[in-house]
């Protein structure tokens, strides 16, 4: 299908662990000032979260609009099949351009999955290197407690190294796209890791919070009597069990962190800039949006890898002026919901090109609360069983393996501090959630598939690391020589490719 001249461009922008509690739009006091243009401009999505609180099953089950069980996305090292139509393949067969410039987290040999192009490698492994195995008692890749004490300012970061990668090729990719001869309209991603911990920034962000009322954790670290199982489990994961974090610590790292988020803001300003200076901006899209949020020291937690509302809920900003007027939506709604969204932008609305059932609606039609409910997985290491979770209306459910059920009121108890699954009075919510958990997922047979993916990865990966090893990783093609003059053709017709200057006289 050839694009058509009335298709918008689309400009997807995501970001790795970023609290949307934090931003401005949803009431934090972070110093973003292009982010919180495109909030005033767009459509805030308050309510909307991950499907799984880490980082590549979320991103799978993101591109593919499926939970992460149902495309056997069940850790950080699982195969994401090249089956498996994406948010990419969508639009391009909606006649889209696509390109990938930076972080995908995408594991096995293909590692574009409906981008034509893509600008960066990854930032992580591409193969099983992280195959989670819940035969141990513990995880060799988790993050440790160095994340938490060694936090504060550096000149140079392998985060910053990569992100200014990042939008150096997005921005030079947007400016490419403006000259070139292809009039197809662009899908462009462009995909940071930051603010993702090791929680370090530059000097120049980390002044911007000088004086600032940066807030504490509103939860303190739990004695176990008062915490939930799997809080536990992962406290003693990530060597943070049996411990108070020194006040100065958490919040040296949360002023790091809100250093880290001004690095994301300046990011979206370059972005935006290069859409405006190559005349692309009134006819595009953007998606601002997080793989998943952080901990940030709630309750003692850092990260992610829990259903808290901290590390659930993600920020979601839909910038279309002219075609979508500002509001704020109240509605729930997750990741799942971007493949038939950008399909739709694609479409302008009319798309019904799904191949197969997908989990997530069209977020542009999305206004007032239906009753939708979101749902949430853990599958990963730091567990025994599967854990779900379903968020509908007031109520969060969670249940799973052998831990107690756990039912939140979220709108009269933010902090989820009162577990009401006990409570007689709430025995029919519960009852309900139950049944919706049981049509929804088989967790026997779950865990049967689960255990038996990471035996057999752990086996290929025992057999990769004998003899040469494969290389999935994705490697940027270098291009550079081929953009400068090296005596073929005319030098001034070289010379003079070149975007006209805004106000210049031709």
């Amino acid at each position: 299908m050839p694009g058509r001249s009335d298709q918008p461009n689309i400009l997807f922008i995501q970001t790795d662990q970023l609290a949307p509690q934090c931003l401005g739009a949803y009431g934090g006091i972070a110093i973003t000032p292009n982010l919180d243009r495109l909030a005033a401009e767009g459509v805030i999505y308050e309510r909307a979260y991950c499907n799984y609180p880490l980082c590549a099953p979320s991103r799978f089950s993101m591109a593919s609009g499926q939970l992460a069980s149902r495309i056997g996305a069940f850790d950080n090292a699982c195969e994401f099949p090249a089956s498996i139509p994406t948010y990419a393949h969508y639009v391009r067969a909606l006649g889209y351009q696509t390109c990938l410039s930076g972080k995908m987290h995408f594991v096995g040999p293909d590692q574009l999955h409906g981008f034509e192009k893509r600008l960066t490698p990854d930032i992580y492994p591409g193969d099983f290197t992280w195959t989670a195995d819940w035969s141990l008692d513990r995880f060799p890749g988790a993050t440790d407690s160095r994340a938490v004490t060694k936090t504060g300012i550096c000149a140079r970061s392998v985060q910053l190294d990569y992100d200014d990668e990042v939008t150096h090729k997005a921005v030079q990719e947007i400016y490419d796209i403006a000259r070139s001869g292809d009039d197809r309209p662009f899908f462009l991603q462009a995909s940071y890791t930051h603010p993702h911990e090791p929680y370090l920034c530059q000097q120049r962000h980390w002044n911007l919070y000088e004086g600032a009322d940066i807030p504490p954790p509103s939860v303190p670290m739990l004695p176990d009597a008062e915490n939930d199982a799997h809080s536990i489990r992962i406290l003693k994961q990530h060597g943070l069990h049996g411990g108070e974090v020194p006040e100065a610590d958490i919040m040296r790292a949360r002023r790091a962190y809100y250093g880290m988020v001004s690095y994301i803001d300046d990011q979206v300003g370059a972005l935006l800039a290069a859409l405006e200076a190559s005349g692309q901006a009134e006819n595009t899209v953007i998606l601002f949006t997080s793989d998943h949020g952080e901990m940030l020291g709630e309750r003692g937690l850092w990260f992610k890898k829990t259903f808290f509302e901290p590390a659930l809920r993600v920020p979601l900003i839909l910038h279309a002026p002219g075609r979508m007027a500002p509001r704020r939506v109240a509605a729930l709604c997750s990741l799942v919901d971007l493949v038939p969204t950008f399909a739709s932008i694609a479409s302008d609305g009319a798309w019904d090109g799904s191949v197969e059932p997908l989990d997530g609606a069209d977020l542009t039609t999305l206004r007032a609360d239906d009753g939708r409910a979101v749902h949430a997985e853990l599958l990963c290491e730091g567990i025994k069983a599967p854990i779900f979770m379903i968020r509908r209306g007031r109520f969060k459910f969670i249940t799973g393996g052998e831990d107690p059920d756990l039912l939140f009121d979220v709108d009269a108890d933010p902090d989820e501090r009162r577990n009401l699954a006990g409570d007689p009075v709430h025995a029919e919510t519960v009852a309900a959630f139950a049944a919706e958990t049981a049509r929804l997922w088989d967790p026997d047979a779950l865990s049967a598939q689960i255990v038996l993916s990471q035996q057999r990865r752990l086996l290929i990966r025992a057999a990769h690391d004998q003899g040469t090893r494969p290389h999935w990783d994705f490697q940027a093609p270098d291009t550079t020589e081929d953009r400068w003059f090296r005596g073929e053709g005319n030098y001034n017709d070289w010379a003079f490719d070149y975007l006209p200057v805004k106000g210049a006289t031709p």
